[in-house]
């Protein structure tokens, strides 16, 4: 099992690891193309990339592996031989069992160990990246801040000849009290030759800059603030930026959730935990103590016990009707400024405790994922293998097809479950574990229905299934036999072939298509006199599969095979079949696919009919 497992894992896993690669560097090369980027800053960026990549493609490699093993030892027999010999399809595959487990274990300590570095030194050298050569980020119909001390809008640029049109800045590296505006039809943004400062250069624009800072002593108390207008037709602005390659400072990187371990992972959960809960309480005590609740308890405790006692009813539309206009207005205008207020108040302090809350939720993703990818290992191997033992394709065909389209359902579901369970809407480890939750029923089936020798997914089921619902029935095979026993009773045969005539003749007149619908679920479905005439026809079927002659053989074969007539295959009693066809509106379909098979059903009798009287002919003629 190992040498016929590993070599296709080794493969498979080059295979999915490339393109996951490939995906994931498609998302990001934009910010790669026309950096100036030396190969050895790129190969270590691809390796980082590679390593960080090796828990998606993993799982995808085991099941397409598994299920190529499998498939192939299906398809060559193999494994039919070894269940021949009494070796049960669970010790087939307990090698390779054993050897996922291991597997599992060592991803875990992949994942905990290997992973907070590799990606901390990926988007260390990711984020270095993107702060080189800016003017290649600049967006189209959107702000660029990138730039310290500047705020750049481009409506369109010509990628040929790298021209920014219609461009407004904002110059605020004074302040933002002594901001700039500036409005240029073009303009061009390109780096030094030492790589230390942006040369901007502008075509046919404007400039608006706030003067705050020279006013004189003499106009200090006037509102008004002197500011210079612009107009030019060229103008360069040297901006200091350092557009060297400077990987982003990894100790930063290391305090977040992507740099940390299990252990760390742990740790800074209970400590935001305990942050966050303190910051719950300590708003729920403002909240307690703003309120009237809290206000007249207070007066309660400082009033005497005679106060206590008495009842005050306070009636607020009666003094505030005895208020006069004016004081109905400053009422009024009190309640409007503290209720907007309390709003904005309550509205930063939610979303302070919304980002706390968040960053708990990222590192609990995080620390669960830990587990989620070696138990996905797991699980893809219970998933593969038993398919392909039921497929019994090998190769790269039906195996990719199956691997990819189970990997994509796989993928949105766990997508799915790590959006609802960083946006709060599930607790955190209800959406990380909604994948597994979903393979590990699908792995049980379907290594459950392997044990077993299921046809579930052989194509040849569905095949005849399909042939059975549009008509198309299953031919006779009779040959003739070397050595016949027991020759056929040829005047039996006459008098059997007369009376399936006469039942057929008689069925054909006494059914019609359209049956009474309360009269079918009264008989459960069945209809005992096609369950007769067809154990009629198999009687004589067997009796005259003996004859020597090649006509009646032949002949024989023109019988139709009636199967598949009764819809409903448990035993219904009439309450029951009443009750369905009343109450269950999955009569009505039922009873209709009968009706459909009840004109396949007429066909095959009328056929019956006729070939009775040919082999009728046959017999008496010889």
């Amino acid at each position: 099992m190992f040498q016929t497992f590993l070599p296709l894992f080794v493969m498979t896993f080059g295979i999915c690891l490339f393109i996951v690669l490939m995906q994931f560097l498609w998302r990001i090369v934009d910010d790669l193309v026309g950096k100036g980027l030396e190969m050895p800053v790129l190969a270590e960026m691809f390796v980082y990339c590679a390593l960080m990549l090796i828990p998606m493609a993993l799982p995808l490699a085991i099941l397409l592996a598994s299920l190529m093993t499998f498939g192939n030892l299906g398809e060559r027999l193999e494994l039919l031989a070894m269940k021949s010999a009494g070796v049960s399809l669970i010790r087939i595959m307990r090698p390779l069992i054993i050897l996922m487990v291991f597997t599992s274990v060592g991803t875990f300590f992949y994942q905990n160990n290997v992973m907070p570095v590799v990606q901390v030194k990926f988007y260390s050298l990711l984020y270095g990246i993107r702060q080189k050569s800016p003017e290649l980020n600049i967006p189209e119909g959107s702000f660029f801040g990138d730039i310290p001390g500047f705020n750049v809008f481009v409506k369109s640029k010509d990628m040929e000849t790298g021209l920014l049109k219609d461009m407004t800045i904002y110059d605020y590296s004074a302040g933002f009290n002594n901001a700039r505006v500036i409005r240029a039809d073009s303009g061009r943004l390109k780096t030094s030759a030492d790589k230390i400062f942006l040369v901007l250069t502008l075509f046919n624009g404007e400039s608006f800059e706030n003067l705050q800072q020279e006013r004189s002593s003499s106009m200090r108390g006037q509102t008004a603030v002197p500011y210079r207008r612009e107009s030019f037709g060229m103008k360069e602005f040297l901006i200091e930026y350092d557009a060297n390659f400077n990987p982003t400072d990894e100790g930063f990187l290391q305090t977040l959730y992507i740099g940390k371990n299990v252990e760390d992972l742990q740790s800074s959960i209970d400590s935001m935990t305990v942050k966050l809960d303190s910051m719950n309480n300590i708003n729920s005590a403002n909240i307690y103590d703003n309120s009237y609740k809290r206000n007249l308890s207070a007066a309660g405790k400082d009033a005497t016990e005679e106060e206590k006692k008495t009842t005050v009813d306070i009636n607020f539309n009666e003094l505030y009707d005895a208020e006069d206009p004016p004081g109905k207005a400053t009422l009024l205008n009190r309640a409007k400024n503290l209720a907007e207020s309390t709003r904005q108040e309550y509205y930063i302090k939610a979303t302070v405790i919304g980002g706390e809350a968040g960053k708990v939720r990222r590192h609990l993703i995080e620390w669960h994922q830990k587990f989620t990818t070696p138990v996905a290992c797991l699980l893809f191997f219970f998933i593969g293998a038993p398919l392909g033992a039921i497929i019994r394709k090998g190769g790269l065909g039906v195996p990719v097809i199956v691997s990819v389209l189970l990997f994509i359902f796989y993928y949105i579901i766990n997508n799915i479950g790590y959006k609802i369970a960083r946006d709060g809407v599930w607790l955190v480890w209800e959406g990380v574990w909604l994948s597994s939750a979903v393979l590990a029923p699908m792995g049980i089936f379907l290594t459950w229905k392997a044990v077993n020798d299921s046809v579930i997914l052989n194509a040849d089921t569905y095949v005849n299934a399909l042939k059975n619902l549009i008509g198309k029935r299953s031919n006779r095979k009779i040959e003739m036999k070397e050595v016949i026993i027991f020759a056929p009773d040829y005047e039996k045969a006459i008098a059997d072939l007369n009376s399936l005539i006469e039942n057929s003749r008689n069925f054909t007149v006494s059914n019609k298509r359209w049956g009474n619908y309360f009269n079918f679920w009264r008989h459960g479905g069945k209809d005992e006199s096609a369950d007769a005439l067809s154990s009629q026809v198999e009687g004589i079927v067997e009796d005259l599969a003996n004859s020597d002659r090649i006509l009646v053989l032949n002949k024989l074969m023109d019988y139709p095979v009636m199967t598949g007539y009764n819809r409903i295959k448990i035993r219904i009693t009439p309450q029951i079949g009443m009750a369905i066809a009343i109450f269950f509106p999955i009569g009505i379909p039922l009873y209709l696919l009968a009706t459909y098979k009840r004109k396949l059903l007429l066909s095959d009798v009328k056929t019956i009919e006729r070939t009775g009287r040919e082999l009728l002919e046959i017999i008496t003629n010889r």
